[in-house]
């Protein structure tokens, strides 16, 4: 199997600071620029499973990549370019403290609550007698506000965001509006492929007073994805549909009785479930992009992948510096 790469421990001129996320490793160089590393590391429920996931990192950060250039005409976002196929580096900017949920179907955690009796979400009404998968009549904005390492992310309303401050009511419409054109854009560029963009996340910050587009975009690790093909008739018969996500870890956790709650032990994650995991993430990444994947690294180990990463890193500081 080849490795992951799950932990990186690198020093950069001008470095200030290290942020260690769940998934991503970010270098904070002269409060200028960031180097976002892309781990192998995989977190469900807001936790991070033991085992790292070979190729994963590569997957969703040259997904993300992609989907940034693909969108740049809709909002500045931050990506300056991408020296290595884990790394991106970028523009240093002020995160807001939410982040944007659009979905266009009811679906995994907001069937869950559906189904459990809840009729809006974040402050959105939501019709009777919806079933599994369907898709909305219009997309809906559901902000959760941002979590710490190890902490579970929370549901919030438009109105309970502009109330506390966490983003001024005007900041808040230019938020909306960039959420919804990116969402349109990332549901036209899937169904050239083959995919229904299901539902997915956006994080925005702020630099020299402009709001820019941060973080990943449209990654399995942000987004959930359906194949088109077959949704109509497996929705008419309420069967599953098959998707391209991170849902499925989440599904086979909770079949081993891990949902996240105090007191569970995440199950033993086997080199097969392991293997399956990163060959779904490739999968994805082949069906999003028309692209076949890039697997050449699979020889380097751990050692040598982040020896890769540090040079490559530093060859584009240079010219940045």
């Amino acid at each position: 199997m080849a490795k992951a790469l799950v932990k990186t421990d690198m020093q950069f001129d001008g470095q200030r600071s290290l942020y260690e996320g769940k998934v991503r490793d970010v270098y904070n160089i002269d409060d200028k620029y960031l180097v976002m590393v892309v781990s192998d590391r995989i977190s469900a429920f807001d936790v991070v499973l033991p085992k790292g996931i070979p190729f994963k990192g590569q997957v969703l950060n040259q997904i993300a990549a992609k989907a940034l250039d693909a969108t740049a005409d809709i909002c500045p976002n931050w990506k300056i370019a991408s020296p290595d196929p884990m790394v991106t580096v970028g523009h240093k900017c002020e995160p807001f403290a939410v982040e944007m949920i659009v979905r266009g179907y009811l679906t995994g955690s907001s069937w869950r609550d559906y189904r459990a009796g809840a009729r809006s979400i974040c402050g959105v009404p939501l019709p009777e007698g919806m079933r599994e998968h369907q898709k909305f009549p219009e997309p809906i904005i559901t902000p959760t506000t941002k979590a710490e390492l190890g902490l579970h992310d929370e549901n919030i309303s438009k109105e309970d965001i502009i109330a506390r401050g966490l983003v001024s009511a005007e900041d808040y419409a230019v938020l909306e509006r960039y959420a919804m054109q990116l969402f349109e854009r990332g549901t036209e560029i899937a169904a050239r492929h083959g995919l229904i963009l299901v539902d997915t996340k956006y994080e925005f910050g702020k630099k020299d007073g402009e709001i820019y587009l941060i973080d990943e975009v449209h990654t399995p690790d942000s987004s959930r994805y359906f194949y088109a093909e077959g949704y109509r008739e497996r929705f008419d018969r309420g069967e599953q549909q098959r998707q391209l996500s991170k849902e499925f870890v989440r599904e086979w956790l909770m079949e081993h009785g891990f949902q996240g709650r105090p007191g569970e032990v995440v199950p033993e994650l086997s080199d097969e479930f392991v293997a399956s995991v990163s060959d779904r993430y490739i999968e994805l990444y082949e069906h999003i992009t028309g692209e076949r994947f890039d697997r050449t690294t699979a020889a380097e180990s751990e050692a040598a992948i982040q020896e890769r990463i540090e040079n490559n890193v530093r060859n584009m500081l240079a010219r940045l510096r």
